[in-house]
């Protein structure tokens, strides 16, 4: 009788290192999300690039996987709430309560897309738009 060991085969081993990085990146975004909605509790861009730039790193070694879709999304949300604060900047620096509200919406619509993805990262599938 030989000794068996249980070993993940690399591709595994791959995937939950890819699913590790994905849940830090959603876990920063998360972070900043809330920080975002609630007044006072701003955590900084600081986390949010951090996140941004650990996707765009790690985002080639999932090519093919259903993990991709997820580097995609938050790529992608990250740029596309990034262009609406910067388009609803002018608005809040001219009026104070239209411009609050246009940056709590887009602070809103942010949350819901980590909160999306990190469903569909949870039950193992695909994010989709």
């Amino acid at each position: 009788m030989s000794d068996i060991t249980d070993v993940t085969p690399r591709g595994e081993e791959q995937a939950q290192a890819l699913k590790s990085v994905g849940w830090l990146s959603y876990v920063l975004h998360l972070i900043v999300a809330v920080g975002a909605i609630i007044p006072g509790a701003q955590a900084g861009a600081l986390l949010l690039v951090v996140a941004l730039v650990i996707d765009l790193v790690k985002r080639p070694e999932a090519h093919g996987t259903w993990q991709s879709s997820h580097f995609s999304w938050r790529i992608h949300s990250v740029l596309l709430a990034g262009l609406m604060y910067l388009l609803t900047a002018p608005l809040f620096l001219l009026f104070i309560l239209p411009g609050q509200l246009a940056w709590l919406l887009v602070s809103i619509w942010f949350l819901y897309r980590i909160v999306k993805g990190m469903v569909a990262m949870n039950a193992d599938r695909a994010v989709g738009s």
